[in-house]
């Protein structure tokens, strides 16, 4: 389980989440390579959630190359991405789907034209979580609606999604659901 921080964070931040998070598998967190303001970034964006695509290609295989040498390719990964990080997770999972046992978008958007493909039926039969906050003022709307219709109709993915009045934070509600969806799949 890889935990992935939002823009501008770092990864002993997202790595909290994995206090709430079921035992049995093994959580890392890692730092995003760009330096943005105290904390990091996984891209260069031309707005909020939006990727430049170069970056993202660019840090996709710099974090993949990473990957190997913790987890070689017979080694299930799921991805868990906060904000920046979802989007991160989501250019991954989107360019090498098979590489992955699932992701977790949680408070982002998917980077639609970031040069990663979002064809339908691209994640067919691939575990999703996604969880939007209604009052999320952040991630710009028509990005949360995109997303949130990709992954749960166009997508073909297994998708457990859960909405709430929240914000651009994590929530309880949030946490318990995403538990619930790895311990799912962990029993699979």
């Amino acid at each position: 389980m890889v935990l992935l921080h939002g823009r501008g964070s770092r990864e002993t931040d997202i790595l909290a989440l994995a206090d709430y998070l079921p035992p049995g598998p093994s959580y890392a967190a890692v730092r995003a390579p760009i330096a943005e303001g105290p904390g990091f970034a996984w891209f260069a964006n031309r707005g909020i959630g939006r990727p430049v695509a170069e970056s993202l290609a660019e840090t996709m295989a710099w974090f993949r190359g990473w990957l190997e040498t913790v987890a070689p390719a017979s080694r299930p990964v799921i991805l868990v991405g906060f904000s920046g990080g979802a989007a991160f997770a989501g250019g991954l999972i989107l360019d090498d789907p098979e590489r992955f046992a699932g992701a977790a978008i949680l408070r982002g958007t998917l980077p639609f034209d970031a040069g990663v493909p979002t064809t339908p039926g691209r994640l067919q039969d691939v575990p999703m979580f996604v969880a939007h906050g209604d009052a999320d003022a952040v991630i710009p709307g028509e990005l949360l609606e995109s997303t949130w219709s990709y992954l749960t109709a166009d997508s073909g993915a297994l998708t457990m999604s859960l909405r709430s009045a929240c914000g651009h934070s994590i929530g309880q509600e949030d946490v318990t659901a995403l538990a619930h969806w790895i311990t799912d799949l962990q029993d699979h």
